[in-house]
This record gives C-alpha cells, sequence and structure tokens, in this order.
C-alpha cells in the first residue's frame, strides 16, 4: 500500500503572480535610488549644499572655487582669517559673494587673489608660488661682454673677450640642453666665430627671426665704418660672411618677415578686434601660446566688449577696459579680458619707438618680457627682477642684487631666470647667472 505524498501548503509567495510583483518593486525601489543618486551627485556638483539651520535642514546653493599651487600642499585662508581653511589642491564651498583668498608656503612668497564666487559656477586658484630666497648658480666661467636671446626665447649668444683668440669671439647656447652649467668652448655652448678674422668679441649681435641665423655688427675698423657679417647660429663660421655692401637689405627681409608673422597673427582675430587693436595699441610681444597680447596704449580709448555673454567662471575682478595712453595691458583673446600690467610713466621702448636706443641695432630691450607659462611677465624695474601676473596682480621680487639690467631673460621650462652680473666687481667681466625658481 503507497503511503500518501504529503503536499506543502502554498504560500502567496510562492505564487508566479506575487513572485513577479515583488521584483517589479525592488526594481523600482533601486531606480529609484539609482535617480536620487544620480540627482543628488548632479547638485552636489552645482554647488547645492545641506546645511543644519536653526535645528532645520536647509538646502543652499554654493559656488565652487578650485585650488590650485605649484608647489603643492599650501595652506588657503580665506578673508584674512587667521587660520588655514584649508590645503591645495583641492576645492571650496563658498556662498556667494566676494572673497580674499591668500595662499602661503613656508619658504616662499604669499600668493594673493580677490575672487566673486556665483552660485552653481566653479572658479579657478591657481597659483605659482615663487621662492624668497632663490638659489644663485653660474653657469659660465669666462667673462661675457654681452647677451642676446632668440626670438623662440630658447637659444641664446653671448660674446667672451678673455682669452686667446680662438676662445675668444660668439658663442650660442641652446638652453633646452639637459647640460648645465655652460662652460664655454665645450659641448654645452657652440663658439658660432673667433676673432681670427674679426674681433668678433665685441660685436654687437641680432638674431633672424628663426632664429638660425645671427648677423654681427663690428665698429673697430681703421676707418671708423662698421663691419657687418653674416653667421649660422648652429655651426664654427671658419669665413663669415662679410654682408656689409648688402646688410640694409638682410634687416630689411627681416623686418619684412617679423611684419608678416605679426600681420597673420592679427589676421586671426575677429575683424573689430583687429580694428580696434590697430587704431590703439602699440604691440610689445604675444604670449609664447600666442592667445596674449602685451601692448601699450598708443591712445586713450574704451575697449568695447566683444565676447557675449562673458565666459562663466572668469574673474573680472583685475578687467580694465578703460585704455590710458602710454600704460601697459595685457589682451586675452579667448576669454576677451582686458588687464592693466603698468603705468604710463614707466617707460617701455619698442622697435616702432623714435625716442628709444635700441640694442643692439635692430631690436629694442624691454623691461617686460613674457614668462614660458604665458600666465607671468618678467619686470625689470627700478634695478629689481620683478614678475607679476597677467591680469596685473601678485607683483613679486624675485631679485634685487646687482645686475645688468638689459640682460635678464627666463629659461624655456620657467625654473630659471638668466641674468648677466658681476656683483658689483668693479674691473671683472660679468657673467651669466641662473637665479632658480623651483
Amino acid at each position: 500500500m503507497k503511503k500518501p505524498v504529503l503536499k506543502k501548503p502554498s504560500t502567496s509567495d510562492d505564487h508566479p503572480q506575487h513572485s513577479t510583483k515583488r521584483q517589479v518593486i525592488v526594481s523600482g525601489l533601486v531606480l529609484l535610488f539609482l535617480i536620487s543618486a544620480t540627482a543628488a551627485v548632479i547638485l552636489y556638483g552645482k554647488g547645492y549644499r545641506l546645511f543644519v539651520q536653526e535645528g532645520e535642514p536647509k538646502v543652499s546653493k554654493t559656488g565652487i572655487l578650485n585650488l590650485a599651487s605649484n608647489p603643492t600642499g599650501a595652506q588657503v585662508f580665506v578673508n584674512d582669517r587667521p587660520n588655514p581653511t584649508t590645503a591645495t589642491n583641492g576645492s571650496l564651498n563658498l556662498n556667494p559673494g566676494k572673497y580674499k583668498i591668500k595662499i602661503a608656503k613656508d619658504g616662499y612668497h604669499d600668493w594673493q587673489k580677490d575672487f566673486e564666487i556665483q552660485r552653481e559656477v566653479v572658479s579657478n586658484a591657481d597659483a605659482t608660488l615663487f621662492p624668497k630666497a632663490p638659489t644663485l648658480q653660474s653657469i659660465s666661467t669666462l667673462g661675457i661682454q654681452s647677451t642676446y636671446i632668440d626670438p623662440t626665447g630658447t637659444k641664446l649668444a653671448f660674446n667672451i673677450a678673455s682669452n686667446s683668440a680662438r676662445r675668444n669671439g660668439i658663442y650660442v647656447f641652446d638652453m633646452t640642453s639637459r647640460t648645465f652649467p655652460v662652460l664655454a668652448g665645450q659641448s654645452a655652448a657652440t663658439q658660432i666665430a673667433d676673432d681670427t678674422v674679426d674681433i668678433f668679441s665685441q660685436a654687437q649681435l641680432a638674431w633672424s627671426p628663426d632664429g638660425e641665423q645671427i648677423m654681427a655688427s663690428i665698429s673697430a675698423t681703421p676707418d671708423g665704418l662698421p663691419t657687418y657679417y653674416l653667421l649660422s647660429a648652429e655651426r664654427l663660421n671658419d669665413a663669415p660672411q662679410d654682408i656689409t655692401a648688402t646688410y640694409t637689405s638682410t634687416l630689411e627681409l627681416w623686418e619684412e618677415q617679423r611684419a608678416d608673422k605679426e600681420l597673420a597673427q592679427l589676421k586671426s582675430l575677429k575683424p573689430d578686434v583687429q580694428k580696434f587693436l590697430q587704431s590703439n595699441m602699440r604691440i610689445l610681444s604675444w604670449s609664447p601660446d600666442d592667445n596674449k597680447i602685451l601692448y601699450q596704449a598708443s591712445a586713450s580709448a574704451e575697449m568695447p566688449v566683444y565676447r557675449k555673454p562673458r565666459l562663466i567662471g572668469n574673474n573680472l575682478l583685475y578687467e580694465r577696459r578703460d585704455l590710458e595712453e602710454g600704460a601697459m595691458y595685457v589682451y586675452n583673446i579667448k576669454e576677451d579680458i582686458n588687464t592693466r600690467l603698468v603705468e604710463p610713466q614707466d617707460k617701455v621702448c619698442t622697435d616702432k619707438s623714435a625716442d628709444c636706443t635700441c640694442v643692439p641695432f635692430v631690436t629694442c630691450v624691454s623691461p617686460l618680457t613674457w614668462f614660458p607659462d604665458s600666465s607671468h611677465i618678467l619686470y625689470v624695474n627700478n634695478k629689481q627682477i620683478q614678475i607679476i601676473e597677467d591680469d596685473g596682480s601678485n607683483l613679486t621680487t624675485l631679485y634685487a642684487g646687482p645686475f645688468v639690467e638689459d640682460y635678464v631673460y627666463p629659461w624655456p621650462d620657467g625654473s630659471k631666470i638668466v641674468m648677466l652680473t658681476n656683483f658689483n666687481n668693479l674691473g671683472v667681466a660679468p657673467t651669466l647667472y641662473s637665479i632658480g625658481l623651483k
């Protein structure tokens, strides 16, 4: 006789219809959670924050200030508070309004700038900190008469007149070379002319626009008239090319090449911007990335706003669109921001200035030079080497010792500054020194 099979009592959970309903509920809850989490992340990214005020939770719209510094790990102070709020690199959520931000690190000059924080807008505070006590290092062992930087800012030509005729002459140093320090006559610097043919150690030099040739002007001739030579900047010129009879045509060609390049740069701008620049500005130089123009106002004028609407997140607190004749400015082409650097009484020479003494004979020495990062400008002023941000803020003195004012150049990677000095040691020819910035 077969035993009866006992059946398990059925439950509501075992019913297919109930199982499907449970899956739908779980899926719905997961989907709702994902939607809520995504919305929370989006709102957080836009600056919304949950605060508890008077015992009640409230949501506030804030702005975000991204904080970065080089070197990293600097302290961040907000509105002159004695204690740091946070450290770089990171971000701060701030209620809308104006703030004074200071970034400080031991051994470095403080960085300070004003910001206007807006709701749901991300702003950026990117600080480059410069050492208070930069390192000095000799980068030449022989006395140097003068130095000349090429148009690309990567090659330095200089004269040496303290040795035999074979070692005296003109040298070119490739500043992108890893060889350091520079020892004239060694592989780090290429000798391109010696004093066996003429006194090249006393020559004035001018670079071609492409940085491949150098014109040397030598005045020590019996009749008192200068002799001009065209030299390759890449090798020793055993038989230098005398171009005295045709040097003016070479200079005119070089000037034409410079003008063509400047015209091509101007044509990349909008027609209305071109027209305003040509009518009211004397261009001193373009930034290394070609996105900014350092210029001197040739007339007092009001610069229109060309980009409407303005870019969100830009710091416009330092903008100056009212031009004063003689003052120096920087125009940011991409962001359409114009800022002021130097007052009109601070004289800046240009090739087109009739009352400037040009050195050597085709270019003028300007106290303002772009730094390789296209965000700072070297400023030789009042016997000091200073650096200033392109919006006119954070003027910092890097070096206040003795140096020859016409010969100050940034290293191509921004790690150093090259200067010519004898540290006021009379009777000693100056030599090249570097000022370390990192």
